[in-house]
């Protein structure tokens, strides 16, 4: 069994179980409530690490971008900054562009469907569900588009010297 330690996270977590609890199975007996609930709250723990590992290893790949001075900075913002916490020389700038440009051209290379299911999930902080729902597929389709684009992602990034 997973143990999330940052209390927010947990929190949500639980009232996302519940939610998915009430909203899937209302209809069905209350005894069976305690072994759903579990099995749902298992599978939510599940998802928010795999969501944390793969946040954690793009924002561990736009983090050369961040200032040196600037703790705040979020890096996956980094995408669409042209403000004043950019890096200071014109050669930390040249490469931030060509490695930007080199990351949206490989995103744009990944099909229709991975690179939509992507972008929702680790660009605008959708979850799974949310995700789905947009996309009008099941959760476990946007699990799998998710896993090839990152996959694929990380591959071409590699392939191109560009070290996660």
């Amino acid at each position: 069994m997973f143990a999330v330690h940052e209390e927010d996270a947990a929190l949500d977590i639980v009232q996302d179980s519940m939610l998915k609890l009430a909203e899937k199975y209302g209809d069905k007996p209350a005894e069976e409530f305690p072994m759903l609930f579990q099995r749902i709250l298992q599978n939510t723990i599940r998802d928010y690490y795999r969501r944390s590992k793969v946040r954690s290893m793009w924002t561990t790949l736009l983090s050369a971008f961040t200032p040196d001075d600037d703790e705040d900075h979020d890096p996956l913002e980094t995408l669409a900054s042209d403000d004043d916490d950019a890096p200071r020389t014109p050669e930390s700038k040249l490469l931030q562009a060509q490695t930007l440009n080199i990351i949206d051209g490989e995103i744009k290379k990944l099909p229709a469907r991975q690179r939509e299911a992507f972008l929702m999930r680790y660009w605008e902080d959708m979850d799974v569900a949310e995700t789905a729902a947009a996309m009008g597929c099941s959760e476990g389709s946007v699990k799998t588009h998710c896993s090839r684009a990152t996959h694929a992602l990380a591959a071409a990034l590699s392939a191109k010297g560009i070290k996660l």
